[in-house]
């Protein structure tokens, strides 16, 4: 799995990418934030660990940017950060970041948060599995709900998306009907 490091010290990034490709992932290493925003267009990695001061895009922008894009994959991001105390920790949050690192780092701390990136990664998929998988009566086509009841197809799609219906007939129900 790609991880993508966004951090702007060489050191402290050759550290970050040596230390996660030991734990078995692919690290990819950008040095400022605009260039960790192409490396995250590009490469499409499913975690993320920034930086919060980086020059030209710092860590709480990068986060927000990432959010604004809305990619139905959802990509997990950890802020790394020598700042403290609850409102750095909120505006992280608010952000968009889904966990944070303090500074110096931890080896261990990072092995536990990227297996928690993991499972939340998984999850996600299996969730966007199950969404896939809609209870469908085979006579009716009506569409169960959360609730358990039965709602028409249209009904049930229009009411989750902005998608509309037009009605018509195919060729093949057209010339039966004729």
């Amino acid at each position: 799995m790609k991880v993508l490091i966004a951090e702007d010290d060489p050191a402290s990034g050759r550290l970050l990418a040596t230390s996660i490709g030991k734990l078995g992932y692919e690290a990819l290493l950008a040095t400022n934030g605009r260039d960790a925003w192409y490396t995250y267009v590009s490469e499409r990695p499913r975690i993320i660990i920034t930086d919060w001061m980086m020059p030209i895009l710092d860590g709480p922008e990068f986060c927000r940017k990432i959010r604004a894009e809305g990619r139905t994959q959802y990509t997990f991001i950890i802020l790394l950060t020598a700042l403290s105390g609850k409102e750095r920790f909120a505006e992280g949050m608010s952000a968009g970041a889904d966990d944070f690192i303090t500074k110096p780092l931890d080896l261990e701390i990072l092995r536990v948060r990227l297996t928690v990136a993991r499972r939340v990664l998984g999850l996600q998929h299996r969730v966007s599995e199950l969404r896939g998988l809609l209870p469908i009566c085979a006579y009716c086509k009506r569409i169960r709900n959360e609730d358990g009841s039965w709602q028409r197809l249209e009904e049930y799609v229009s009411g989750r998306t902005s998608a509309s219906f037009s009605h018509t007939f195919c060729p093949e129900c057209n010339a039966k009907a004729s």
